[in-house]
């Protein structure tokens, strides 16, 4: 039962937000500095996500094969690979270095 008032409490949590953003007065979001702030957001939390992902085990900081793809996607993102060959990279040097290690 604790699992659905959980699912629940989330549910209605989600509404209350998106709702909270509709309510925004217009000219608030027109100002520079909100705009500024909304564009960067997003790109903030997303390389936030990955640094978590790549360099975290529970609350342990860790350098292993994640790291290395992470930054084999990086060498390809500055050679100006495509995006499906950064992919590729960070997938084969992940895979090469967790098949060497066990």
């Amino acid at each position: 039962m604790n699992t659905w008032i959980a699912i629940g409490a989330t549910a209605v949590g989600c509404y209350l937000v998106k709702l909270a953003g509709l309510l925004v007065p217009g000219a608030w979001l027109e100002r520079p500095r909100v705009r500024r702030v909304a564009a960067l957001l997003p790109v903030a939390l997303l390389a936030a996500l990955t640094a978590q992902q790549a360099f975290a085990d529970g609350r342990v900081l860790v350098l292993d094969a994640r790291a290395a793809g992470l930054g084999a996607a990086g060498v390809a993102l500055l050679l100006r690979a495509p995006f499906l060959v950064v992919i590729a990279a960070a997938v084969a040097v992940t895979a090469g270095l967790r098949a060497l290690t066990g």
